[in-house]
Order: structure tokens, then C-alpha cells, then sequence
């Protein structure tokens, strides 16, 4: 199932804001809905990034009926789960390193929401922690 987050839109005079109850340095906001919904795509995935830098857990979606959800992107989405299980087994990126037998910059790379990685490579990791 993939990972996605409910947002909140809300119609202004001459755009529309969009917001996500578990992100809340998510926000971003277009001229249209489908242009609010794009922009929070990307919002997300920088929020999330952020996250990821700062070393804090990524906030569990809620679930909230009737509320639109944007997806993370499959790689993202994969990079979240190989950050939450290294920051569960407080493994930093040294030990990771080690235990994937690889350098710390590959690590870093694996774990770095905007960098361009293989799914397939993320997936790996993920199951040497396993």
C-alpha cells in the first residue's frame, strides 16, 4: 500500500491552500484545485525530505474520511521505510554503511528523499534489515 497523506484544501478569493494535518511545514497553494494538489506533490515530498535531514520520524498518515491523499512517489515512499527502519534499529549512517557494506555517501544517497536513486537498490537495503 503506498504511503499518502490526507490534505486539506481550502478555497481563498484567488487561490486555493493546500494543507496537511500530519505535515504541518507542509503547505503550498495554487490557483486552481488541480494546481493546489500538484504543488502539494512536491510539497510533500520536500516536507518529508526535511524530516529526513533533521533526523525526526516521519509522521504515521491519518486517516481522514473524505479528505483528498496524495501518494508519495514509490522511490520516495521506499526511502522513508529504509530511514524508518535504520532510525528503529538506531543505526546511523556509519552502521548502515557497514551493514549494507557500502560507503556512507551511498547510504547517504539511499536515504536522501530528492536524490535519484534505484528503487530496486533502496529495496535491497530494506531487506538487510529485515
Amino acid at each position: 500500500m503506498p504511503l499518502a497523506y490526507p490534505v486539506r484544501l481550502e478555497k481563498r478569493p484567488d487561490t486555493v491552500v493546500a494543507t496537511f494535518p500530519d505535515i504541518p511545514e507542509a503547505l503550498t497553494e495554487g490557483p486552481t484545485e488541480d494546481e493546489a494538489l500538484a504543488e502539494a506533490r512536491d510539497c510533500l515530498v520536500v516536507a518529508i525530505a526535511g524530516y529526513v535531514q533533521d533526523g525526526r520520524a516521519i509522521p504515521t498518515p491519518s486517516s481522514h474520511v473524505g479528505t483528498a491523499e496524495i501518494p508519495l512517489p514509490d522511490l520516495a515512499a521506499a526511502k522513508v521505510a529504509l530511514y524508518e527502519a535504520a532510525r528503529a534499529r538506531r543505526l546511523d549512517t556509519s552502521a548502515l554503511a557497514r551493514r549494507l557494506g557500502c560507503s556512507r555517501r551511498t547510504v547517504r544517497r539511499l536515504l536522501d528523499v530528492d536524490a535519484r536513486s534505484r528503487l530496486h537498490e533502496v529495496e535491497a537495503a530494506l531487506r538487510h534489515l529485515a
